[in-house]
């Protein structure tokens, strides 16, 4: 089956484009918010966003286990309501490396405005 080549460009370029992103905003809810379990994370992007842009449970998954492996965020369990639930937190580098990213960010944000006027 052939695809739309327009339908094609636009999902790999928004996979692409969203891939870094989550991880950003990720940690930028957790710098805000403190400590949070996974679906809470979802929700605050699903809010943030209006709904438009809500990474998929495994997606989410996959990127905070990557956030813990760089030592970014780390991951303790605590019981809410007689229910374990996996929290997640900024470690000391991870607000070291979103500075960076978002001085970064807004360079870029600032290219983009220039480009659209």
């Amino acid at each position: 089956m052939l695809r739309n080549p327009r339908e094609k460009a636009l999902k790999k370029l928004r996979r692409e484009l969203r891939a870094g992103l989550y991880s950003y905003i990720v940690l930028s809810i957790l710098e805000v918010e403190g400590e949070l379990h996974g679906y809470a994370i979802r929700k605050r992007i699903e809010i943030l966003s209006g709904g438009k842009i809500v990474p998929s449970e495994g997606a989410l998954y996959d990127i905070l286990k990557s956030l813990r492996k760089l030592d970014l965020i780390e991951g303790f369990w605590a019981e809410v309501g007689g229910r374990p639930r996996k929290y997640y937190r900024l470690t000391a580098l991870g607000r070291e490396v979103l500075e960076e990213l978002r001085r970064e960010i807004n360079e870029i944000v600032g290219v983009l405005s220039k480009l659209e006027g």
